[in-house]
């Protein structure tokens, strides 16, 4: 799965064009480099979201292409900040 539907459908970021624009600006990292909206995501990926002076790491457990809000905090594990 695109790694922008995945932040979309996870709910870590609530519209898949504003996941879309993080990626271009260099906002997301995956497993420690910066990633593209195309990137595709797997089981184990380690994913960081920058928000301003916060930052947000996420370890994808599950990889679904619909997930209910229930649903969606299952598709990670958060991490402590490093």
């Amino acid at each position: 799965m695109r790694l922008d539907k995945y932040l979309k459908v996870s709910r870590l970021i609530k519209r898949r064009t504003v996941a879309n624009e993080a990626c271009d600006t260099g906002r997301v990292e995956v497993n420690g480099k910066i990633a593209r909206a195309s990137y595709e995501v797997k089981e184990g990926d380690r994913i960081t979201l920058r928000f301003g002076e916060r930052a947000l790491t996420v370890e994808v457990v599950s990889v679904r292409e619909n997930a209910g809000k229930a649903e969606a905090v299952e598709m990670y594990r958060e991490l402590p900040p490093q």
